[in-house]
């Protein structure tokens, strides 16, 4: 009998790309015989006691063997994985995905490409002026330079600054915020490549392109075509998704003038874009990928 799953999206927000990526799964799942439910995040919530972990849920719920979970809620993910079930990708692996100042430190950490990147200090007191100095950061990264909060989604909370007052206002505006300050890859404007990797495997990529914005994201204008990848490319993806612990990840490469440049690692990427410009659907490389590690754990 194939191992049942679950497929847990945001029940909170708007749109239905949330949802179309869970059904992609559960459709992908039904292929290889592997039966599977999808629930919002909303739909199970996590109760802590004394003796036990549990889920609260209207109606019944039979325990699946495993879970692929498609939203940035860790608290739920690890509540899951205290239940002991295998969650793809980890909560941990989730979290350092979700944070981007944590992916840059872990990517640094392995000695990979990234762009010069300068971690914002913490400040808890706003001050008419910075606690830092913002002389200093230009020097050091060059002006147009970018601004990058640690949390966002979809190419949004990345700022292209051009002026030192011009980083004094978004500095005012972030207060509160975890961000960096990036060298802006100037090599790269309006260009990216997505590749998917599945395990130890790119399994479909893709150039991004825009003629409107520094950012290539498909939300932000970009436009997409299939895009055959370098093996310094592939390999560059393989390590990104190893470096933060993922089974599976998008990884935004950026053309820089030495080779490429590690953007972002996604554990949580849409595959809907990919699937139109490759006519590759990646849920079935995820599923694959699930099932032959469940079977490994069984031996």
């Amino acid at each position: 009998m194939k191992p049942s799953g679950w497929i847990v999206y945001n029940g909170n927000l708007p749109g239905q790309k949330f949802l179309d990526f869970a059904e992609m799964i559960q459709q992908a799942a039904n292929r290889k015989h592997s039966e599977t439910k999808i629930y919002k995040n909303n739909e199970l919530l996590s109760v802590l006691g004394r003796q036990h972990i549990n889920l609260l849920h209207e109606g019944s719920l039979s325990i699946p063997d495993y879970v692929v979970f498609t939203d940035k809620d860790i608290y739920l993910a690890q509540s899951l994985e205290l239940l002991n079930i295998a969650v793809f990708n980890s909560a941990q692996a989730i979290a350092k995905s979700d944070d981007k100042i944590a992916t840059y430190q872990a990517l640094a950490a392995r000695k990979l490409p990234i762009p010069k990147t300068i971690i914002a200090p913490k400040v808890f007191i706003k001050e008419k002026e910075s606690l830092f100095s913002l002389e200093d950061i230009v020097n050091e990264l060059g002006l147009p330079l970018i601004v990058k909060e640690a949390f966002g989604s979809f190419g949004e909370q990345v700022y292209l600054i051009q002026t030192i007052e011009e980083l004094k206002n978004k500095i005012n505006q972030l207060h509160g915020k975890a961000y960096m300050f990036q060298e802006f890859i100037k090599t790269s404007y309006g260009r990216d490549i997505r590749l998917q990797v599945v395990g130890e495997k790119v399994v479909a990529a893709m150039l991004r392109t825009s003629k409107e914005d520094f950012r290539a994201n498909i939300t932000s204008g970009g436009t997409m075509s299939a895009y055959k990848p370098t093996e310094q490319e592939r390999q560059l993806a393989i390590a990104a998704t190893k470096a933060i612990g993922a089974d599976f990840a998008g990884v935004d490469l950026l053309f820089g003038e030495d080779g490429p440049v590690i953007c972002e690692v996604n554990s949580n990427a849409h595959i809907r874009n990919l699937y139109e410009a490759t006519n590759i659907n990646v849920a079935d490389d995820m599923i694959e990928y699930i099932l032959k590690i469940l079977d490994k754990k069984e031996e």
